[in-house]
């Protein structure tokens, strides 16, 4: 098999890759991928354990420098970029990583997140009978993009009057998870990172001065053990939150609806039984995966499926594949929306396993629910394009009618 058959800057793979996935976990589970310089790993089992292997890390620079990893150094021109994001969780490792989530944990609870589905169910409701009031649009715009973005300001307390800045630094930071993007790209996302820096920066003084009811303050007052959250990791948190949180709901939310409107069988079974909709959006987070793939870097010497992976190699790790995998899925290729057990992966595992999970969950599930009662004959009018990326995989458009 080629190795050109996995291509994930093409336009006919990212609309459909599982053809090809079901190639590679049949017959080359792993493999290097030159274009992307990446090992690339295909069956769920290897995948699954790799999550958890902590010979493998989202960074490396807690063992060593670029250089002694065998890396290029970064541009200077994207520190203020790497500043950001490595002074949130993601992109750390313990003791970093253990000390920010237990700091971030203790204000972003479970029953802080639970609390919000009443506001989420009303702006959810909103969106959705605009929709239906003006006949139809489209979904991405006016209840994809905006439900998420608005949940997000409000939990972190932005004013209404600033939250049309959110979606475009979300974007543009995101730009710089694509696979090798271009420098455009990448300055588009040092000056997004700046700005918003420079926002979250005043937003959070102002909350320590004068504390509301919201989580930027939360976060500016937890205290652990005398530790508590700097500045920076403060205002990197709340950036992750936006970018993690906004973007991969809103490719769930059009990806599931597109995957509903091809399976029209499982559409009306949804429409006839409502109460299938938290198993649904389970479902449609299998079957079509929003964050497709994953990276680590190989922190000591690994063996997959009999192949040498050395240390300094960067594996990608194929969620949207690991979640069709026959040997966990049965008939993994079946849309079915009562699925269960669905032991999907696509929140990721181990210690990198996604914190937004439960608010994503519930958005997701209060957004169909709405949309299913505004426009319960809801269908498309135009087929729909693919965006060119990969790692973040969405539609440009969703065109609707009700």
């Amino acid at each position: 098999m080629s190795d050109l058959a996995y291509d994930p800057w093409s336009t006919a793979f990212v609309a459909d890759p599982y053809p090809v996935f079901e190639r590679l976990r049949a017959e080359r589970p792993v493999f290097f991928h030159e274009p992307t310089g990446q090992w690339v790993i295909s069956r769920y089992e290897d995948v699954d354990a790799l999550l958890r292997d902590r010979r493998l890390g989202r960074s490396y620079l807690h063992t060593a420098s670029h250089e002694e990893f065998g890396q290029e150094p970064e541009p200077d021109f994207l520190q203020p970029f790497w500043d950001l994001v490595r002074a949130g969780m993601l992109d750390v490792e313990p003791p970093t990583h253990t000390r920010l989530r237990r700091l971030v944990s203790k204000a972003f609870t479970a029953r802080m997140v639970e609390g919000l589905r009443p506001m989420i169910r009303r702006l959810a409701e909103e969106l959705a009978s605009g929709l239906a009031d003006r006949g139809g649009g489209d979904l991405l715009a006016e209840i994809a993009e905006p439900l998420p973005v608005n949940v997000i300001a409000e939990m972190l307390g932005v004013p209404v009057e600033d939250r049309h800045l959110l979606r475009p630094w979300s974007a543009d930071i995101c730009g710089m998870y694509e696979l090798n993007p271009p420098e455009d790209v990448q300055r588009t996302a040092v000056r997004a990172a700046v700005e918003f820096s420079d926002y979250l920066r005043k937003l959070a003084r102002a909350r320590r001065a004068e504390p509301g009811d919201d989580l930027i303050t939360a976060l500016a007052h937890v205290v652990d053990e005398g530790d508590r959250l700097t500045e920076d990791e403060l205002i990197g948190t709340c950036v992750l939150l936006l970018n993690a949180g906004h973007e991969a709901t809103v490719n769930a939310t059009g990806n599931g609806w597109w995957t509903l409107f091809r399976n029209p069988g499982q559409l009306e079974r949804l429409r006839s039984a409502p109460s299938l909709v938290p198993t649904a959006v389970e479902e449609l987070l299998r079957y079509d995966t929003p964050a497709p793939m994953f990276e680590r870097w190989v922190l000591e010497d690994i063996r997959v499926v009999g192949v040498d992976i050395p240390r300094g190699a960067e594996v990608a790790l194929q969620f949207a594949s690991a979640n069709r995998d026959p040997e966990v899925f049965a008939d993994p290729n079946r849309l079915d929306l009562g699925r269960d057990p669905n032991p999907h992966i696509t929140f990721g595992l181990g210690i990198h396993y996604c914190l937004g999970a439960p608010l994503a969950r519930i958005e997701l599930t209060e957004s169909f629910g709405a949309l299913l009662r505004a426009a319960p004959a809801l269908h498309l009018t135009t087929e729909p394009e693919w965006k060119s990326g990969y790692v973040l995989r969405g539609l440009t458009a969703l065109q609707v009618e009700r």
